[in-house]
């Protein structure tokens, strides 16, 4: 698989990288043991994850299997604070005290000393920017996060977390939902990130799995849309006018003799500036057909009509 400089940083990562966000909870210590070992021998590296999946019980999960299932050096871990569990449910806090003692409990269920890339999960309007700056400056002189980065931030976030760090340490990467279904991030947040020399990582590149075609025709009964815990999550995406890009992908797979899935992933991954997308699959097989994309190069001109049909609304101040 290839590997790519993460923005101008010298941390390299996978063209793709595993999600980890159902384990412990839908993905049980077998496939996940399973997907590891599949990611790594085909040359991926990057494992995303975070303190809020599964409250903590992804992270654990990923501690149990590096050592055993993997090596710890064979991976680039990434993980994220800034959304802490509370007895009336999730809480943003991306205070200096919250995001450390997030850091330090994320260190314990991973069972390491360090994490390769430590990110804010997301904005927290009641935290100053610069506070949340000395933080990630604080996880890297530490030793404990060797890069740092934003997740699902707005542009002039990213661009003022970039000024107070400037180089020492620097921001490495943003990590953004990205797909033919959520391309909101190119108005500001990826222009930003080519300004400032800052890596792209995307998530749900699948858009929440709805790329892959299953939900063309019903909700399958084993699917995330189906899920309790998830089908929020996939709903928005089973619209009128999501449902036009997906028929045009599936057309270009049919043409192509390719998965849906594959065409989706190799649209995203050619996109300019994205390092590495992120998988998210339940189980192993599902990872299988993910990693299938990544000898496919799409033709100039099925790329454009993908450009063209899932074209972002762009208006004042963008376009002015």
């Amino acid at each position: 698989m290839e590997q790519l400089h993460l923005g101008r940083t010298g941390l390299r990562v996978s063209r793709l990288g595993l999600g980890t966000m159902t384990w412990s909870r839908d993905t049980d210590e077998h496939e996940a043991s399973e997907q590891l070992r599949d990611f790594v021998d085909a040359g991926g590296t990057l494992v995303d994850t975070s303190a809020s999946y599964a409250d903590g019980g992804a992270e654990e999960l990923i501690g149990t299997l590096l050592g055993d299932v993997v090596p710890r050096e064979d991976v680039v871990l990434c993980t994220k604070a800034g959304v802490r569990r509370t007895s009336a449910g999730g809480v943003v806090d991306a205070s200096r005290g919250g995001l450390l003692d997030s850091l330090d409990a994320s260190l314990r269920r991973l069972r390491t000393d360090h994490v390769d890339l430590w990110l804010v999960q997301t904005p927290d309007p009641r935290t100053p920017l610069d506070e949340t700056a000395t933080a990630l400056r604080l996880a890297v002189s530490s030793g404990r996060a060797r890069y740092v980065g934003l997740a699902n931030h707005a542009g002039w976030q990213v661009a003022r977390l970039a000024s107070l760090l400037e180089r020492d340490p620097g921001l490495a990467a943003v990590e953004v939902e990205y797909s033919l279904l959520q391309r909101g991030v190119e108005r500001e947040v990826v222009p930003a990130a080519a300004a400032l020399g800052l890596g792209v990582i995307a998530w749900s590149p699948l858009g929440r799995g709805v790329l892959t075609g299953k939900y063309r025709r019903t909700i399958p009964a084993d699917s995330r849309a189906a899920s309790p815990h998830l089908a929020g999550f996939v709903e928005p995406y089973l619209s009128r006018e999501s449902a036009a890009v997906v028929e045009a992908v599936a057309t270009a797979a049919s043409g192509l003799e390719r998965l849906p899935l594959e065409v989706a992933l190799a649209w995203l991954t050619g996109r300019p500036g994205v390092s590495s997308a992120v998988v998210g699959a339940r189980t192993a097989a599902q990872l299988r057909a993910s990693l299938g994309a990544l000898d496919l190069e799409l033709p100039e001109e099925l790329r454009r009509a993908l450009d063209e049909v899932s074209a972002p609304e762009v208006g004042y101040p963008e376009r002015f």
